[in-house]
């Protein structure tokens, strides 16, 4: 395994449509593992293969609803059933250190093939459905920042949140 560059939104790849997967080999795997890698040491929770400099319709991303959570790999991915709709604080590893919120679906369910092409379908609620979102819409060459209705000072939020939890203790 290796770690993988990820690319920054000045990155003009970032906005082209990425393509099926078509090979189910040991190139696929090796992506995949790499991915997944990068993934853990960059401490986001889901990774697009176009983010790394890969055009091709992959996706790691991790099942914070499992305990222990869940790396899930989906190849070819696609969101087929929504519900609901929340307003949320969401970023991006492909642009550090901006937060927005963006209004998401409440739970989502996913068509895909494992790194093997199996078909599956997975269906995952809140920051999982999010991310089934976020990394499908890299597949086609869109960053959450299209969606952004208001950015987010992350730093004032997390003092804010951590004075609150303060004054709640006593």
């Amino acid at each position: 395994m290796a770690l993988r560059k990820i690319l920054t939104e000045e990155d003009e790849q970032l906005k082209k449509r990425s393509r099926k997967v078509e090979k189910f080999d040991d190139r696929l795997h090796q992506l995949i593992d790499d991915m997944r890698e990068t993934l853990e040491n960059a401490g986001g929770v889901g990774l697009a293969a176009p983010q790394v400099g890969i055009l091709r319709r992959v996706v790691v991303l991790l099942d914070v609803n499992q305990e222990p959570e869940e790396v899930v790999e989906l190849v070819n991915p696609e969101v087929i059933e929504t519900r609901g709709e929340e307003r949320v604080i969401e970023g991006c590893l492909s642009v550090p250190g901006r937060w927005g919120y963006v209004t998401r679906p409440t739970w989502a369910k996913i068509r895909a093939q494992d790194r093997d092409g199996n078909w599956l379908e997975r269906e995952g609620e809140g920051m999982v459905a999010q991310c089934f979102c976020h990394e499908t819409e890299h597949l086609d060459g869109h960053l959450f920042t299209e969606k952004v209705e208001e950015y987010v000072d992350i730093e004032a939020l997390r003092a804010e949140n951590e004075a609150e939890a303060e004054g709640g203790a006593e």
